[in-house]
């Protein structure tokens, strides 16, 4: 196996839970830490070389979005999937929400400094999004298994979609390379059980990413 560049064995020990991971990437007892430096933190989880494995461009492809759809990056870090999504959206609108005030802090002034002006950084809370109106996608990458009260979340995220509107969800699978330690990895099986109780269906698996499992939901009244 290739050797992993500093910036990607950084993000593997993030992940592995040797070194805080930034905003919502976080496990429910750390929630109350503060995670400064996104500076930093950019290098690490916005590096070229994670392109590889988590092909974002394919993933954003998968959500069919139109030109004017409205998007949520939950746990959006520093920007990766956000700032992707924003130029997929061009007449649409993308919330890139996250729990640090250092990283939506950050993810404000790139959205500037890059002249996204369709790119709206959003404080979240722990137990809520606090999204500003309804979207047509959520997207939540390598999040979900940091959140407590799953169901009450999820059941409160609902809220937050339009008709019609999706929830992804891309996390670790049991055999990725990265990621949390393998007792904190939720599998997918329990995901889609945990979504049903709280009144999603599953309505795809796209299969392409070697690291995570990729599962679209809609509320159970959408048909």
């Amino acid at each position: 196996m290739r050797a992993l560049s500093t910036a990607i064995l950084m993000l593997a020990l993030a992940c592995a839970g040797l070194v805080p991971l930034p905003g919502y990437a976080q496990s429910p007892h750390t929630h109350m830490h503060s995670f400064s430096g996104a500076e930093h933190w950019a290098q690490v989880f916005d590096d070229p070389e994670r392109d590889a494995w988590q092909k974002p461009h394919q993933v954003i492809e998968a959500l069919a979005l139109k030109p004017d759809a409205v998007a949520a990056d939950i746990g959006a870090g520093t920007g990766y999937f956000s700032v992707r999504l924003a130029h997929f959206v061009p007449q649409g609108r993308v919330y890139a929400v996250d729990i640090e005030p250092d990283m939506v802090k950050y993810l404000a002034e790139r959205a500037r400094r890059e002249g996204l002006d369709n790119l709206t950084a959003v404080t979240g809370a722990p137990d809520d999004a606090r999204l500003p109106r309804q979207v047509d996608v959520v997207l939540m990458v390598d999040t979900y298994h940091h959140i407590a009260q799953r169901e009450d979340y999820f059941r409160k995220l609902a809220r937050s979609l339009k008709p019609g509107g999706r929830i992804a969800i891309i996390d670790f699978n049991a055999h990725s390379p990265v990621g949390p330690p393998p007792a904190a990895r939720i599998a997918p099986a329990r995901v889609i059980a945990e979504l049903e109780q709280a009144g999603y269906r599953l309505v795809a698996a796209p299969d392409f990413l070697p690291n995570q499992y990729f599962l679209l939901f809609q509320t159970r009244q959408q048909r």
